[in-house]
């Protein structure tokens, strides 16, 4: 187990670093500056930002100066903002996105496995029909799309859930249930067919020939060992719902961390760019190795294979 940590813990750095190198290298990578938009600039003030901000130095050595910061959980200065470090607007808009992000996953992790489990134990029955229609219209329909359609039906119609903007739990029923439609669907379909695959094996028939309950079979056996592909695929899950939220804060107006990763490509902003996409490579990696951590713990089986290499 502590082996196999540390063999993680070093992949998660490396991936880590490799973010941080690519995203360096295709920001400089693009022609111009973020300075030669001012079309009045004096050549002293523009020499002076170029030597405030670094950008008069080689590029190797702006890389290992930034590397640096990157260590310290420095991520520099905006080059658009005046009371603002990019350290500052993370710690100001991802509370936000996160809130968004965590909501969406409890709806999809409440409603999604019930759904596959539901279809799954009535196979070729209306509930597994409707299941997977919800699931191939989660799977289909784009957040941005399906978070259009909940404004125009239930916050215009309705009237009591807000059409966009931030100020209480009320304004983040629609985004979440918008952004939560994808993963719910792809894990409503994945318990199913795990769960159907569960139902077949030896062990399932064995308790039944005992007499237990259908509840306790299902519940205490099939759900169990079902649910371990799903645990797998959060980290992706978790990440699409991080990135998807980006078009989603932008729709329903919410000041969360994507509407300062969109503003930071339209000022071609170097630090706010590279700082959110470090920050969020962080984000993601983490939640990677935790839920490879989560697996080991479900299926002892894992750790065992794990410690046997």
């Amino acid at each position: 187990m502590k082996r196999y940590l540390i063999k993680r813990i070093i992949m998660a750095v490396i991936t880590i670093w490799a973010v941080i190198t690519i995203t360096f290298i295709l920001m400089h990578s693009v022609p111009g500056n973020p300075f030669m938009s001012e079309s009045k600039m004096p050549k002293v003030v523009y020499e002076n930002l170029q030597k405030k901000y670094g950008l008069d130095k080689p590029k190797s050595e702006q890389y290992f100066i930034y590397l640096s910061r990157i260590v310290r959980g420095d991520f520099g200065d905006s080059m658009k903002s005046r009371v603002e470090t990019v350290n500052d607007m993370i710690e100001r808009g991802f509370p936000v996105s996160i809130m968004i992000g965590l909501e969406a996953l409890i709806i999809a992790l409440a409603v999604g496995p019930v759904l596959g489990a539901v279809a799954a134990l009535n196979q070729n029955k209306w509930p597994d029909y409707l299941s997977m229609v919800i699931a191939v219209i989660g799977i289909s329909v784009p957040s941005f799309i399906m978070g259009t359609v909940f404004i125009r039906f239930l916050a215009r119609n309705i009237g009591y859930l807000p059409i966009g903007g931030w100020g209480g739990f009320r304004h983040t029923v629609l985004p979440s249930a918008a952004l939560a439609m994808m993963p719910l669907a792809q894990i409503a379909r994945l318990m199913r067919s795990s769960m159907l695959e569960v139902m077949g094996q030896d062990y399932i028939k064995t308790a039944q020939s005992k007499g237990l309950s259908k509840a306790t079979v299902v519940i205490k056996h099939a759900v169990r060992n079902a649910i371990l592909p799903v645990v797998s695929i959060l980290g992706t899950v978790v990440s699409n719902l991080l990135v998807g939220s980006f078009v989603i804060e932008k729709i329903f107006g919410i000041p969360g961390l994507g509407m300062f990763f969109i503003m930071s490509i339209s000022n071609r902003d170097y630090p706010l760019i590279m700082g959110t996409t470090v920050f969020y490579a962080i984000v993601l990696v983490s939640m990677l190795l935790i839920v490879d951590l989560a697996y080991i713990v479900i299926d002892p089986r894992i750790k065992l294979i794990k410690e046997g290499r």
